[in-house]
């Protein structure tokens, strides 16, 4: 169980491909979806950091990393200023169910089946990222998530809100 405070960061970096503009911006209910997941994730956590955005934490070591580089800037932030670990979320991600924390919290890395950005990252991890940024791979969460053998937490029935294009925003 993570002993200090816990950072919450929002990995905000992407390049909303799918969604066609800047997502992060996108409005729901009169307010971006940045801004949704942002008081979302601030309820479970001490401090919340915008990762891969102007105004927020760079990527690191480089932009153009995708989620690990958001959340390689997070954990050294987190490490750095002495909290736990990193709870994690998307910025197209507006809800965070008040029962995942206690779900994906624990001695070692957690994700939630089937959304990735959803996870659990204790600051120690920072290091170890590092060198899995500086080696040849793809660069994929998934291949991060096997090497730090994270946990896979399965939530069946949790109702979660994933925006990925316009319709999806539109049916809300």
């Amino acid at each position: 169980m993570a002993t200090g405070p816990i950072l919450g960061a929002v990995l905000a970096g992407g390049r909303s491909r799918r969604f066609g503009s800047d997502k992060a911006m996108a409005l729901l209910n009169g307010r971006t979806l940045l801004d949704h997941a942002m008081a979302a994730l601030a309820l479970h956590v001490a401090t919340v950091v915008i990762c891969g955005r102007d105004g927020g934490l760079a990527d690191r070591p480089r932009a153009n990393l995708g989620p690990l580089g958001g959340l390689n800037a997070a954990l050294h932030h987190a490490a750095a200023q002495g909290f736990a670990g990193v709870l994690t979320t998307g910025c197209d991600m507006p809800l965070y169910p008040a029962e995942l924390p206690a779900a994906l919290i624990g001695a070692g890395a957690a994700v939630l089946e089937g959304q990735q950005l959803l996870g659990w990252w204790p600051a120690e991890l920072a290091p170890e990222l590092d060198a899995h940024l500086a080696e040849e791979n793809d660069r994929s969460i998934r291949g991060w998530l096997a090497r730090v053998d994270a946990r896979v937490v399965q939530m069946p029935g949790l109702a979660l809100l994933n925006i990925n294009r316009p319709e999806d925003l539109a049916a809300l």
